[in-house]
C-alpha cells in the first residue's frame, strides 16, 4: 500500500497548485468574499455521509481493512451539521423559495459538486477493501489541502466576529490530518497491507480519477466566486 500512498501524495502536490488556493490564501481579499463559494459545497457536504454509509461501509465484516473503513464512515457521518453552523454564522442563512434552493443546488453552476459523489459512490461499489480505503486516503488528501486553507480564513474572521467556524476552521482540520480511521500508528498500519500488483494499479486508476473530479468541483467553485461576489451570493441564497 505504501505504493498507492506515495501516489496520492503526488496527486495532493498537483492538486495544491489550483487556482482556488491561490485565491484563499491571498490576504488582501475580504475573508468572507474568499468563502463566498461556500452555498456550493452544498451537494458534496450533504450526500458524502450518505456515501460513506451506502457504499463504503459493509457491516458486517471479518475483513480488518473494511473494519477501518467503517470505523472511517462513522466519524465523516455528522459533518454537516458543522456546515449548517458556519453558514448561518457567515450569513447564508437567508430566506428563499423551496423552487430557488432546487434550482440552486442541482444547477449549472453546482453540476461538478454533484458528480464528485456520484462517482465515489460509483467507485466505491462492489469494491475490495483496498480499493475504498485508497479512495478514501484520495478524498482525504483533498480535504486536507482544502481545511488547511479555509482554516486560516476562518481565523480571520473569528477575530473580526468572534464567532468559531467548525466546518471551516481547526475543528474539521484536525479530524481530516493524515488518516482519520480511528486508530492508533494507522500509517504504519495501512503502509504495511500488501497489494498485488493488478490492486495498485486499479487503486491509483480511481485515485487519479478521484482528484480530477475534485480538481474539476474545485475549478467550478472558482469559477463561481469569480462571477459572484459576497453581498451578490447572500442575495442569491
Amino acid at each position: 500500500m505504501k505504493e498507492v500512498l506515495a501516489y496520492i501524495e503526488q496527486k495532493k502536490q498537483e492538486f495544491a497548485q489550483l487556482p482556488i488556493f491561490d485565491f484563499l490564501k491571498d490576504k488582501s481579499i475580504d475573508p468572507k468574499q474568499r468563502l463566498a463559494f461556500a452555498p456550493c459545497i452544498t451537494p458534496f457536504v450533504m450526500n458524502i455521509w450518505e456515501v460513506n454509509k451506502y457504499f463504503f461501509r459493509e457491516e458486517p465484516t471479518d475483513d480488518p481493512i473494511q473494519a477501518l473503513i467503517n470505523v472511517h464512515s462513522y466519524e465523516d457521518d455528522h459533518h454537516f451539521l458543522w456546515y449548517f453552523e458556519d453558514m448561518e454564522k457567515l450569513g447564508f442563512n437567508k430566506s428563499m423559495t423551496y423552487i430557488d434552493a432546487l434550482k440552486f443546488i442541482w444547477g449549472p453552476e453546482n453540476e461538478k459538486a454533484r458528480r464528485v459523489c456520484h462517482k465515489l459512490a460509483a467507485y466505491a461499489f462492489q469494491a475490495d477493501p483496498i480499493v475504498k480505503l485508497a479512495l478514501i486516503e484520495a478524498n482525504e488528501a483533498t480535504g486536507n489541502v482544502f481545511l488547511t486553507l479555509t482554516a486560516e480564513i476562518a481565523r480571520e474572521l473569528e477575530e473580526i466576529t468572534g464567532e468559531n467556524y467548525r466546518y471551516f476552521g481547526e475543528h474539521h482540520l484536525a479530524v481530516e490530518t493524515g488518516h482519520a480511521m480511528g486508530t492508533p500508528d494507522v500509517e504504519n498500519l495501512i503502509e504495511s497491507i500488501e497489494v498485488s500488483e493488478e490492486m495498485r494499479e486499479k487503486a491509483c486508476e480511481l485515485v487519479a480519477q478521484v482528484f480530477a473530479a475534485f480538481t474539476e468541483m474545485l475549478n467550478e467553485w472558482m469559477a463561481y466566486v469569480k462571477a459572484n461576489k459576497f453581498d451578490q451570493v447572500l442575495t442569491l441564497v
